[in-house]
Parts: C-alpha cells; sequence; structure tokens
C-alpha cells in the first residue's frame, strides 16, 4: 500500500465540497461552519500524522465523515437487550414502558387545587407512601441518598457500620468514599465475615449519630459467619437514641420470592423500625434511575430541608416515567413493569418464543436450555432457567460484531465459541427485527 505523503493531503476547501455532498446523499445537511471544522481538524491529524513518520489512521474524508456522523447521529439509542441481563448496567438498567409525556408545560411544581406553589415530591410521594407505608423523598440516586442522609444526620459525628457492609458499588465508588465526603467519620465494627450486636454496641459513644447497615446488593459472604438481624439493631438504636438507617441497595417492593429471587422487602425494614431507609429506584424497581428515601416522617423531613437536596433533585421527565411505574406496582399490575415482567417470565414461555423464532429463522439456530440473571448489583448468585436461542456459525465474534452495528443494534453475547440471544429479556415486538437479522439471506 502506497505511503500517504504531504502532497496527497487534499485542500480544506476541496475536502468541504466532498463532504457536504456525501452528508446530503445520507440525509444530513449540516451547517457550513461544522463541515469546515470537521474539514480542518481531519488535515490537520493527517498532517501531523505524516510529520511524525507515521501514516494517518484513515483519510482526511473518511476521518471527518465519521466525524460529523457521530455529532448528527443520536449517540443515545434504543437496543435490543439479547443478553438475558434483566437490569444490565450498561444498557440503562431497568427497561422502561412507553409512556405519554405531557408536552409543554406541566404542574410540577403547581398545586391546581390552591393555585398556589406546591412540592415536586408528590407526584412520587404519595404512591412512595401507599407503597412503603411510611413519607418518602427522592433525588437522583441510591449513592446520593446514603450522602445526603448522613450529611444531614451525621456530618461532624461518628457512623457506626459492620466492616463487611463497606462495598464497593461499582466503577470505582466506595461507600467510606462517599461517606467521608458526607462529613461523618466512619467506625468500623466486627471484622469482614462476623459482626455482632455487642460490636456495635462497644463502639457507641458520644459522637455516634447514626448506626448503618448496607444490604450486600451486589456480593455474598457465606460460610462462617455472622450478622445481627435488623431488629436487634433498631434495639440498640432505640435504646441509645441513635437512628438505624438501612441501605439496601437494589432495593424490592414486590414479593419475587416464589419467583426465585429472595430479597428482602424495603417495606419489611420499615415494619422491622429501621427510622431511614434507602434503595435505587432502576434496579428491583423497575423504574428510571433514582435514590428514594423513606422513613420516619421528622427524619425525612430534616433530611429534604438540607442545601444539597436541591442539587440532588429529580426532573419533571423523571416524575412522569416514575409515576407510571409505581403506578403498576400500586395496582399489582407488575407485568405492566418491564423488568418484573422479566424476571417473573417462566422458562416454559420463554422456550416457547424460542422455538417460535427458531421456526421462522431456519436451521441457522437452535433452541438449548440456559440460565439468565437479574444484574445490575442485585442477587448475584442468583441465575434464572432460560431458554436460548444459538446461533450456529464458525465465526460468532464476526456475527456479534455484525448484530451490535444493525441500525436497531441487538446486543447478543458469546458463550463456549457460539452467539446466544436470550428471548427473556427481548420485548415480543423486537422480535421481527431478531427473525430479520438472523435469517439466512435469500438469493434470486
Amino acid at each position: 500500500m502506497k505511503s500517504v505523503t504531504l502532497r496527497d493531503l487534499p485542500s480544506v476547501d476541496t475536502l468541504i465540497g466532498s463532504l457536504a455532498d456525501s452528508l446530503l446523499d445520507s440525509g444530513y445537511n449540516p451547517p457550513a461552519w461544522l463541515i469546515r471544522d470537521a474539514a480542518r481538524k481531519a488535515v490537520d491529524s493527517a498532517r501531523q500524522s505524516i510529520l511524525q513518520g507515521s501514516q494517518p489512521p484513515a483519510t482526511p474524508f473518511l476521518m471527518a465523515r465519521s466525524e460529523l456522523r457521530c455529532l448528527l447521529r443520536p449517540s443515545l439509542r434504543s437496543v435490543i437487550n439479547a443478553t438475558g441481563v434483566v437490569l444490565h448496567t450498561n444498557l440503562g438498567r431497568a427497561p422502561l414502558r412507553s409512556i405519554d409525556t405531557p408536552a409543554g408545560y406541566s404542574n410540577l411544581e403547581y398545586d391546581l387545587a390552591t393555585g398556589r406553589r406546591g412540592k415536586r415530591d408528590v407526584h412520587a410521594g404519595k404512591l412512595l407512601e401507599a407503597i412503603l407505608g411510611a413519607p418518602s423523598i427522592v433525588v437522583n440516586n441510591n449513592a446520593a441518598a446514603l450522602y445526603l442522609i448522613l450529611n444531614e444526620l451525621a456530618s461532624g459525628g461518628e457512623t457506626v457500620v459492620s466492616r463487611g457492609e463497606l462495598i464497593e458499588i461499582g466503577d470505582g465508588f466506595r461507600i467510606p468514599d462517599i461517606m467521608s465526603r458526607s462529613g461523618t467519620k466512619l467506625r468500623e465494627v466486627g471484622t469482614t465475615n462476623r459482626t455482632t450486636i455487642a460490636d456495635y454496641r462497644d463502639a457507641i459513644g458520644p459522637e455516634t449519630k447514626v448506626l448503618l447497615r448496607v444490604h450486600p446488593s451486589n456480593f455474598r459472604i457465606t460460610g462462617f459467619t455472622a450478622r445481627p438481624e435488623l431488629s436487634e439493631l433498631v434495639a440498640l438504636g432505640r435504646e441509645f437514641g441513635i437512628p438505624v438507617y438501612e441501605d439496601l441497595g437494589s432495593g424490592c417492593v414486590v414479593d419475587l420470592k416464589s419467583f426465585g429471587v429472595p430479597e428482602p422487602l424495603a417495606q419489611n425494614s420499615l415494619k422491622a423500625g429501621a427510622n431511614l431507609i434507602s434503595f435505587s429506584g432502576d434496579k428491583l424497581l423497575g423504574g428510571p434511575q433514582a435514590g428514594i428515601i423513606a422513613g420516619d416522617a421528622g427524619l425525612v423531613a430534616r433530611v429534604r430541608k438540607n442545601p444539597m437536596f436541591r442539587a440532588l433533585r429529580q426532573d419533571k421527565l423523571f416524575f412522569q416515567v416514575m409515576a407510571s411505574t409505581l403506578r403498576h406496582i400500586v395496582l399489582e399490575d407488575f407485568d405492566e413493569v418491564p423488568a418484573l415482567r422479566m424476571i417473573r417470565m417462566s422458562a416454559d414461555e420463554i422456550r416457547s418464543r424460542a422455538e417460535a423464532l427458531a421456526q421462522k429463522i431456519g436451521p441457522t439456530v437452535t433452541v438449548e436450555p440456559g440460565e439468565s440473571v437479574i444484574g445490575g448489583g442485585s442477587t448475584p448468585d442468583l441465575a434464572l432457567p432460560t431458554w436460548l436461542l444459538v446461533v450456529q456459525d464458525e465465526a460468532p465474534n464476526q456475527v456479534e460484531k455484525h448484530l451490535r452495528g444493525l441500525d436497531e443494534p441487538i446486543i447478543a453475547r458469546i458463550a463456549n465459541d457460539r452467539v446466544v440471544l436470550d428471548l427473556r429479556t427481548v420485548f415480543e415486538a423486537q422480535e421481527p427485527a431478531i427473525i430479520a437479522a438472523l435469517k439466512p439471506k435469500t438469493t434470486s
């Protein structure tokens, strides 16, 4: 292949003309300044590569066109999740159902009954109280909830927590780091695998402000272990007049035990006497990203008055989506919450769907038993029985890349050198796209 020299590089004006024609053919009509900027950057980048003794990674035309398409094409796209991971962190965790989003203005903070200013909390608060049986507020994620609660109740004092509960919640964020930022002093008790109520009692002093309990959503410690019951911690807190706060992590408000998911219910923590709880909105609840704080009315009110609450509050789009999710839970229309529907889906139902698709696709796929996972840092040792569409192809990596590159990307996974698709996490309306992608093309 011939080396590219400085003499081979097109002028910026020439490149602008070529780009404008190509983009128009693709349905894009960006302003002239944007094309000019991309053309100049591409030529400069190619020139620098040559001057440094290397070759440009692509022609200036391809580099500029790629950059412009990345700018003009929405980067956040709808995908088909065929991985079988229900709460896929990289795919937005809990899938959301379509709702009618009111255009224009809304009564976000306007009381229609009185004609005066209202509070945005009401749009989710009443529904959450119906579910949890306690007042609540909502911030933008559970890490924010942890920070806000400790900043309000324990800043300048100590928070007592078991060493076995000082977890990393993902992407390098660790509970001890969030706690220190809140202004509280971490008081560790017990050991990694064993902590007793006596350990908590011995740690209580004049500076103790909160007893913290963290539910291990994303890991399990088994074997020689010990952990006080929440009721024991509550009794200790009442004895010393110290609030007990339980961070439930994934959070679960619907009993899923009969479907093989033994997660504790948030409601039960409040019934056991926890003064405050918090959990995520986009995991087992099945809604959008949020940190839900609930519990004692006085403490919830204190946390809401913290100046940082405004910095962490949710917007109108969130409340529209969350209220829709919560309403279905209140009405026990669990199949209308996609994440709950997927978790509750039986292996027989998935097998029936997989076999129907395999028949339409042809001999290039087979149906085999497999396992789905909940994901999102929830129930790490739990697998849900499922049935998989298995693509019979000698180049699985190429097949996976092809599916990922479609206009409606299909995200599959590779297992045992084969591409597999798990319909547990595929909406039925998406099945025709899978058939079209996997059905062998006929030539006439």
